[in-house]
């Protein structure tokens, strides 16, 4: 019992057992008083409380940190008419070859390239995906807890669906980050418990629409400015105040390029300073490598991972990137190997290596 929990007991079990102790001695006879002997004695009429006799309360024992792996995964594009096979295909299929990867983690963190609602209107853009929140329910099934909503395909059907889609992702177990109804629901962190972690994972859209602004205010709808470095490393310093374990989830970079570009490596500098304990970045629809700073990890681009079957290799090959968190304050990162299927659904190539081993920051 928390201490402020077990003082608040004890006075109200004292008040309780002294008014008990009025009354008893007003209604009943004297053999019923036994048990309240200790707490009172009377001179005449006047009934005088003594102090309750001294009580050693134990308290729980402090939650223990253990080892917890966070997994980060690339674009998953739930549109059945870009991704034509998801017609016909039973929801959880999409999710099959990862043979429970996401299960059996602590907690995972996907980018959903489209708007998460089937109504609107088409924004003047080449690219407008929009997901069915159909396949929402399965996805939370497999072990996906937070997608990023902050990306160039997250409002492709207005700010409306956007706004309705966040809600059908919350009512299927899938907490969106990245956007909102203005700027501060666009930058507010999700916070969850794991064991004695507090864990908060910040949503970040560095890449913005080819026409308009998707960037949030304070009284417009929108998403988080991954490419204002500063404003993201604001919500970063905010969220390490309460969390012990902060994640960015970011949209940056190049398309089709397989290293990071010099902008993408300030910015993970810049957040890590500001007290970002690991970044998963997506957008290149390629698979980059994985890089530390600090001793903290960096995916730099983790590719496509549900996404149409028919792309070339390299669109086809992705990794799940797992970071390690451990007690003493180190962290680890490894990717596990992903092939995206002829269905579109992502399959590890090694059933057997769901979980890889973590490298470390030999310079940390």
């Amino acid at each position: 019992m928390p201490r402020h929990l077990v003082v608040t007991f004890l006075v109200a079990l004292a008040a309780t057992a002294c008014s008990a102790a009025v009354a008893v001695e007003d209604t009943a006879p004297s053999s019923s008083l036994t048990t309240l002997a200790s707490l009172t004695t009377t001179t005449s009429s006047t009934t005088t409380i003594a102090p309750p006799t001294s009580t050693t309360t134990t308290l729980p024992p402090e939650p223990v940190k253990e080892t917890i792996v966070i997994s980060g995964a690339g674009d998953v594009n739930l549109d059945p008419a870009f991704v034509r096979s998801l017609p016909g295909l039973e929801p959880e299929q999409v999710w099959e070859g990862l043979r429970g990867a996401f299960l059996d983690d602590d907690l995972t963190v996907v980018n959903l390239e489209c708007s998460p609602s089937p109504n609107g209107s088409p924004w003047n853009k080449p690219w407008t995906f929009r997901c069915d929140p159909a396949f929402y329910p399965a996805m939370a099934a497999a072990g996906v807890e937070v997608a990023n909503l902050a990306n160039n395909h997250g409002m492709d059907y207005g700010f409306e669906a956007m706004l309705e889609g966040r809600g059908f992702l919350l009512e299927s177990g899938v907490v969106p980050v990245g956007t909102g109804a203005n700027r501060e629901e666009a930058y507010t962190p999700y916070i969850v418990e794991i064991g004695a972690w507090t864990v908060a994972i910040i949503g970040s859209g560095g890449v913005h629409p080819e026409t308009g602004s998707w960037i949030a205010t304070d009284d417009q709808p929108g998403m988080s400015d991954g490419d204002d470095t500063e404003s993201i490393a604001e919500a970063i310093r905010a969220a390490k105040e309460v969390a012990d374990i902060v994640i960015v989830t970011a949209h940056w970079g190049e398309q089709g390029t397989f290293t990071p570009r010099a902008f993408e490596q300030r910015q993970a500098e810049a957040w890590i300073d500001a007290g970002a304990d690991g970044v998963f970045g997506h957008h290149q629809h390629v698979l980059q490598p994985l890089g530390f700073y600090k001793g903290k990890p960096i995916a730099w681009g983790l590719g496509n991972f549900v996404w149409q079957g028919g792309a070339a290799m390299s669109w086809r090959r992705t990794a799940i990137a797992q970071f390690t968190f451990n007690p003493d304050g180190t962290v680890g990162a490894c990717l596990v190997d992903v092939l995206i299927g002829p269905d579109g659904g992502p399959d590890i190539v090694d059933p057997e290596a769901r979980f890889c081993e973590p490298a470390y920051d030999e310079t940390a």
